[in-house]
């Protein structure tokens, strides 16, 4: 009988602080309503992509030195400098985010939180684990953490929905986001010491780095199926990240078109329906997380199921599109909100198949070139498709990007496991 499962763990006060961590983090109040903030202020879907693209780039530009900075620094001054970088952003975003300037300063503060947290906070929970003899247990006790997350989750898109419903405005969002990220502060200085690390050399680290990188790239480039693997993933995982804000104000239509609570002003009205559409996402979302392995298993192969939802995922934005430009926002809605759902049914079969066909020991560094690859077709199509939203509608704009999508499936078919162990060394 598996280990994990038939023992328990202390659920001590770490446990608890780690808990609690996840819940806080996961309040983005701003999450649902950031596309209609900014546009409510007046700025066009152009610059915003833009400065979704420069949100995208800074991240990915700062994990290194991030990485160098949890080194010498210890990670709790890490995670410390990663919110107060987010808390900035969101006093910016509250005060001047109607600026582009401004947008694009804060932005490039919430690219510092981004940068400084991603995997500190889960190597800190591992250590933890391992200086308490609970490794065994690492899989069991970092998903019982995770469940708060996914409650904060799952509360964020109602209480923002609440404030903006209360209030009449979107830009209270951000600066509620900051509450939760100040206690998440002043909670990180209550960490043990010992969760630091070992410090070592940053320039040790940042040549280890390098060399890994350039060997992973290498990799890549001689293995063609493992490129396919890296353009499909990074191809999908763009998408998402690019089309998802779009349902904003595909929302604040359908919410203004229908006659819903019309005593309400038009913000108010939108802020409900937004907290219910978001609600439903996040729980959706889950489900689909939770059920990859079945859907995987009913399409018989992991290369399978991939290509089927990237297929999928062009589908939806052609038929999204079509259904936007034709004002048929009810169906346009429920299609889009599939674009999360593909995502997270997908993910867990990416990571899988990457670790079946690369390399066990660069696995990690696999998985940062996907995020490169990722990060460099968010700078270059994300003001692209504002670009077009902006003259021809948003409509027209995800249905371009469908087709887009549709031309790359020829480069980003995957082969099954078997037959890529065949053809490749």
């Amino acid at each position: 009988m598996n280990k994990e499962r038939t023992e328990t763990f202390p659920k001590d006060s770490m446990f608890y602080r780690f808990a609690f961590y996840g819940f806080l983090k996961n309040l983005k109040f701003f999450d649902p309503f950031i596309v209609l903030f900014f546009r409510e202020a007046g700025l066009s879907f152009l610059q915003i992509g833009v400065l979704f693209a420069i949100r995208s780039i800074a991240t990915n530009i700062l994990e290194i030195p991030s990485g160098i900075v949890a080194d010498l620094m210890g990670r709790r001054r890490s995670m410390i400098i990663s919110f107060m970088g987010y808390i900035v952003s969101f006093v910016i975003l509250y005060s001047l985010g109607g600026v582009f300037g401004f947008a694009a300063a804060a932005m490039l503060l919430f690219a510092v939180g981004e940068a400084f947290r991603t995997g500190t906070h889960k190597a800190m929970i591992m250590d933890y684990l391992e200086r308490n003899g609970l490794s065994h247990l690492s899989v069991a006790y970092y998903g019982n953490t995770r469940s708060f997350s996914q409650v904060g989750s799952a509360l964020s898109s109602v209480l923002a929905a609440l404030l903006v419903l209360y209030t009449g405005s979107y830009r209270v969002v951000f600066l509620a986001s900051t509450v939760p990220y100040i206690i998440n502060l002043a909670m990180m200085t209550t960490y043990p010491k010992y969760l630091d690390g070992t410090r070592a050399s940053g320039s040790s680290r940042l040549r280890t780095f390098l060399t890994f990188a350039k060997e992973s790239f290498v990799d890549v480039a001689r293995r063609p199926m493992l490129f396919r693997t890296m353009v499909s993933s990074s191809v999908c995982s763009a998408n998402y990240k690019i089309s998802r804000d779009y349902l904003q104000p595909i929302i604040k239509n359908w919410a203004l078109l229908t006659p819903f609570l019309l005593v309400l002003e038009d913000t108010q009205r939108v802020a409900i329906v937004i907290g219910i559409v978001y609600g439903l996402i996040y729980l959706l979302t889950a489900i689909a997380a939770r059920r990859s392995s079945a859907f995987q298993r009913k399409l018989k192969s992991t290369s399978r199921a991939m290509n089927v939802t990237f297929l999928l995922n062009a589908a939806v934005l052609l038929t999204a599109g079509l259904m936007i430009t034709m004002g048929q926002f009810l169906i346009a809605v429920p299609v889009l909100v599939l674009v999360f759902i593909v995502e997270n049914l997908r993910r867990p079969m990416v990571i899988g198949y990457v670790n079946e066909i690369a390399d066990k020991k660069k696995l990690a560094t696999m998985l940062s070139v996907d995020s490169q690859f990722s990060t460099l077709l968010i700078a270059i199509f994300a003001p692209l498709v504002g670009f077009i939203a902006d003259i021809a509608g948003v409509g027209i704009a995800l249905f371009a990007f469908g087709l887009l999508l549709l031309g790359a499936y020829p480069f980003s078919r995957v082969a099954s496991v078997s037959h890529v162990s065949e053809c490749e060394p």
